[in-house]
């Protein structure tokens, strides 16, 4: 179902040159506010690597009750036993996933600004779909732009959840919020944050809660 409240969907950085000293941030913004899953992301790495920061990271995620996510990757996602797999249109398919990981994983499913794709992934079973990009990006070079009056039609055609990716800060996100957007994914506007990771939650958490779906800004 729709979140009443939209929650943020936290994205690693591309890189992680240092694992350890990472988790011990990502404790401090899991500790500042509500999260509720963590997509390990990381470009170039190799299996062994990814596979290495998912045992490193999980044990973090599990404390905080966030669901951890692998990008990309089913099978990767099946052996660092993780809480589920983001695919984009050109990894594996809804189906090849849904058949490696089974019925209790989480499988979400890159739509762009497509409603087409959105409605075949929701109708296959995926357990949340993602527009984007919304803004431009420091993490990812964007293959669409997507309008946010796409999450009110989303939320008005269905329960599946819907995520807002791309270039997301705290500056922006307001009109997403309102549109419907069930999760907001952010990578560099909480990492790059210029207060800290920490202080990004804190406050991406007060915006949310400030901020009503299909609503305002409260002052």
């Amino acid at each position: 179902m729709n979140e009443e409240r939209a929650r943020l969907y936290l994205i690693t950085p591309p890189r992680l040159s240092d694992v350890a000293a990472f988790a011990h941030v990502l404790t401090e913004v899991f500790s500042a506010g509500d999260v509720a899953c963590l997509q390990l992301r990381l470009k170039d790495a190799s299996d062994e690597e990814i596979l290495a920061a998912a045992k490193t990271i999980q044990p973090i995620c599990v404390a905080h009750d966030v669901a951890l996510l692998i990008n990309d990757r089913p099978d990767l996602a099946l052996q660092a036993d993780a809480d589920g797999v983001h695919i984009g249109q050109e990894d594996a398919s809804y189906k090849e996933a849904r058949e490696l990981l089974g019925t209790d994983r989480i499988i979400g499913v890159t739509c762009h600004d497509s409603r087409h794709l959105a409605l075949e992934a929701a109708e296959a079973g995926a357990d949340y779909v993602a527009f984007g990009a919304f803004f431009a990006s420091q993490t990812k070079e964007p293959k669409t732009s997507a309008p946010v009056d796409i999450l009110a039609w989303w939320a008005e055609m269905t329960e599946v959840p819907c995520v807002a990716i791309g270039g997301l800060t705290v500056d922006n996100s307001v009109p997403l919020i309102e549109a419907g957007a069930d999760f907001l994914a952010v990578s560099n506007g909480v990492w790059g944050y210029s207060k800290g990771p920490a202080a990004a939650v804190s406050d991406f958490n007060d915006l949310i809660d400030r901020t009503e779906k299909n609503g305002a800004l409260k002052v």
